[in-house]
């Protein structure tokens, strides 16, 4: 038993069954039809060779991105005090425990000299919202300003209405940048958030 595979110009090549594992299927976008070589031809191997050589540049820019991130000094914030406990108590629900542990995670990386490089992953309504309010406003506790970036115009109306209501109690000056705003409110936004008025920007 045994594949024929059929190259540029009708050659073939008859590859036994047990040799099926040098082979996979191709995988591209619709709109790319793959240029087939010939066989002997040195195409492919040039197209392999270039596409090693961009594999090991972007390695070769990450390492150099993570080994930066590592030696860099970041901003050391300072431990929980009362007034978290008091914002993290307004919690209307029950903390899952993978959210418990994440929201301390988070809140001792930001604790560290190093800067924060953490990935929270979850399904929706899972409370990944919540560990990003908790951190948000222990960053605004400390004095700084937070951005929370979102993908899309809806969701990042939801998530200012969102972060409205839990920090409905609290002193701090939120607002929202989209298309849902017009090009005057957008302009005097961004003048608030650099003169300081503004704590946390979702957009």
């Amino acid at each position: 038993d045994f594949l024929i595979l059929e190259y540029r110009e009708g050659d073939k090549l008859y590859l036994p069954v047990y040799r099926m594992n040098t082979i996979q299927k191709y995988v591209g976008t619709e709109q790319t039809i793959p240029r087939i070589d010939k066989m002997g031809g040195t195409y492919w191997v040039k197209i392999r060779g270039k596409s090693e050589k961009a594999i090991k540049e972007m390695a070769g820019e990450l390492l150099n991105l993570y080994a930066v991130r590592k030696c860099g000094r970041g901003f050391i914030f300072s431990p929980p005090n009362d007034s978290f406990e008091t914002f993290e108590a307004r919690f209307p629900y029950e903390e899952t425990p993978d959210q418990e542990n994440a929201i301390l995670d988070v809140l001792a990386d930001m604790q560290k000299p190093e800067p924060m490089d953490r990935l929270i992953l979850g399904d929706v309504g899972y409370g990944k919202t919540e560990v990003a309010l908790r951190a948000a406003f222990k960053a605004i506790l400390d004095g700084k300003q937070v951005a929370i970036l979102v993908p899309t115009t809806v969701l990042a109306f939801q998530h200012y209405e969102r972060f409205k209501e839990r920090f409905r109690d609290e002193p701090v000056a939120l607002e929202m940048l989209s298309r849902f705003r017009s090009r005057e409110e957008q302009k005097k936004i961004l003048q608030d958030l650099t003169q300081g008025k503004i704590d946390l920007v979702i957009g």
